[in-house]
């Protein structure tokens, strides 16, 4: 059971920033959409419990499979879990953190960032352009949580196939929420479905996302939402089972 008094937030990157799904107690949940982390942070009351789609915990070296995490519930998610890719060490991610003006200096500095990844990492391999378009957003996070330790018990790491595959009871989504980058309007319903079943209106969901959200974040955000409950009362299960920590003792756990 949730405590009382407890605000849950599901976070999830978006174009403009952070799109977030709310819910305080006895109200309906909200959605809005954040240019900062931090200021999604703040607009929650200190002990809101936050579940976000964003890698936490960085590593130092990059082993095969990732941090962990990704190893373990890669099977779970059987066709959905290339949606799970493995992130490289953290000097890879603050390898090129400058402002990229241009599609040249954008590969560039994923080319910079590729090479420092082959460096600490075994086997040696680069990174993915998927894994390199959220860095800035991973760093966001990651600096908030060094900066902030008392943060470290309210913002937790989840995945939302992971989440999607928990709320339904273990079992993965049929169906792609994209299909070559474009929303796949079949699997969109197979989740707002699910979602529904547990606590939400179709009206909510059928909304148009905030300006500078797209539609799967919005989904995502909402499923993100309920595994915050799930944390909350303790229903969570955390991969790996207890979490590893990082370097600066930061959590490394995918939630749902």
């Amino acid at each position: 059971m949730t405590p009382a008094g407890t605000v849950l937030v599901g976070a999830d990157g978006c174009k403009a920033g952070w799109i977030a799904v709310r819910r305080a107690p006895g109200a309906s949940p909200t959605v809005e959409v954040f240019d900062s982390f931090s200021d999604l942070l703040a607009a929650s009351p200190y002990n809101a419990v936050v579940a976000v789609d964003m890698p936490i915990g960085l590593p130092e070296f990059s082993s095969r499979g990732g941090r962990g995490p990704e190893a373990l519930v890669r099977p779970l998610l059987g066709a959905r879990q290339s949606s799970v890719f493995s992130i490289p060490s953290r000097a890879a991610l603050y390898a090129d953190t400058g402002g990229f003006t241009t599609i040249e200096a954008w590969y560039a500095a994923h080319g910079r960032a590729s090479d420092v990844a082959r460096t600490t990492s075994d086997p040696p391999r680069g990174v993915s352009i998927q894994a390199f378009g959220i860095f800035s957003k991973i760093r966001e996070i990651d600096a908030l949580l060094i900066a902030r330790p008392e943060l470290r018990g309210r913002v937790f790491e989840s995945h939302p196939e992971v989440a999607f595959c928990r709320l339904n009871g273990d079992r993965a989504m049929l169906l792609p929420k994209k299909i070559r980058g474009s929303v796949n309007p079949a699997g969109m319903a197979e989740r707002k479905a699910l979602l529904c079943r547990h606590g939400y209106d179709m009206d909510f969901l059928d909304r148009p996302p905030p300006r500078g959200a797209a539609a799967d974040d919005f989904l995502d955000a909402a499923a993100m939402m309920l595994i915050a409950g799930r944390i909350a009362s303790g229903e969570a299960k955390p991969f790996p089972d207890p979490p590893l920590a990082d370097d600066f003792g930061i959590q490394v756990a995918i939630w749902a």
